[in-house]
């Protein structure tokens, strides 16, 4: 659905699907081909997610890949700052996202740094600061939904409580924060459903496939995150390196089921298939 976001008071609106390229600042995230750990590899990569049509960039130094290694404060900070540099000097203006489930790197970022939005993996759990600080800051703001940390979220995937329906599981639990972010006052919101985080290989596709359901609930703009993961490389018997077949049937899935945002890796291949969709629909 179309949606607009208020960017430090500049109105962005999107009338088709937005593409989200990933940027991560890690040596360990899941796919190899998004490690970008030096300066001129990280300028390599803002380059070709601009150039290939991206309409965000999402920049992370915290690989939340199940088993990945703690990163210090400051050597999250450390990742962040060189970066944003390098996106802002490439490009001043494309809408910056900063994965970052920590309140003080995403006040940093968005005060010192001048990234855009913030991406919380954790739905606020991790940082009791971060709603607060989002509110003072007035920007945008992702609420994925995940239970418990990176390293422990695939210890939380029973929904009996919900009669082992995961998409009522996460409507509900995601309800009460986003109900906290908007008596804090915070106005733009994209839901995230959470694929892969505290989710099993049945649950994701379940979740999928019930994406409008998430959508009409919300009545907000949806990301879905599903490239390359291990929802298409555990089904399929592949390597990452092998998914992006089955990451541009998904993306479509996710298209035609009303997502407002796709989180990519490929973003040319994202591009096409938000063109290629349009058109059917």
């Amino acid at each position: 659905m179309p949606f607009s976001l208020n960017i430090k008071g500049r109105l962005l609106t999107y009338n088709r699907p937005a593409v989200m390229g990933i940027l991560n600042v890690t040596p360990d995230s899941f796919y190899a081909g998004s490690h970008t750990f030096n300066a001129a590899a990280i300028e390599d990569r803002a380059k070709q997610i601009i150039s290939e049509g991206a309409d965000i960039i999402d920049l992370g130094g915290y690989s939340s890949r199940p088993g990945a290694d703690d990163v210090s404060v400051e050597e999250e900070i450390r990742r962040i700052r060189m970066g944003m540099q390098i996106i802002r000097k490439i490009s001043p203006d494309i809408p910056v996202s900063v994965d970052t489930f920590r309140a003080d790197i995403a006040s940093e970022a968005i005060e010192k740094w001048d990234a855009d939005i913030i991406n919380d993996i954790s739905m606020g759990q991790i940082d009791s600061e971060m709603f607060p600080t989002v509110a003072r800051l007035r920007v945008p703001y992702i609420l994925m939904h995940m239970r418990g940390t990176p390293a422990t979220m695939q210890q939380h995937t029973d929904y009996s409580a919900y009669g082992n329906d995961v998409s009522a599981g996460v409507i509900a639990e995601l309800s009460e924060p986003l109900h906290k972010l908007t008596l804090a006052g915070v106005s733009d919101i994209i839901i995230d459903p959470g694929f892969g985080f505290a989710k099993d290989l049945r649950q994701n596709y379940s979740l999928l496939n019930n994406l409008p359901a998430i959508s009409r609930a919300f009545r907000r703009p949806v990301l879905v995150g599903i490239s390359r993961k291990s929802m298409i490389t555990r089904l399929c018997g592949i390597a990452a390196d092998d998914a992006l077949p089955g990451t541009v049937a998904l993306n479509t899935a996710a298209l035609l089921s009303g997502a407002s945002i796709l989180r990519v890796h490929d973003v040319a291949a994202a591009v096409q298939t938000v063109s290629v969709t349009q058109a059917l629909i």
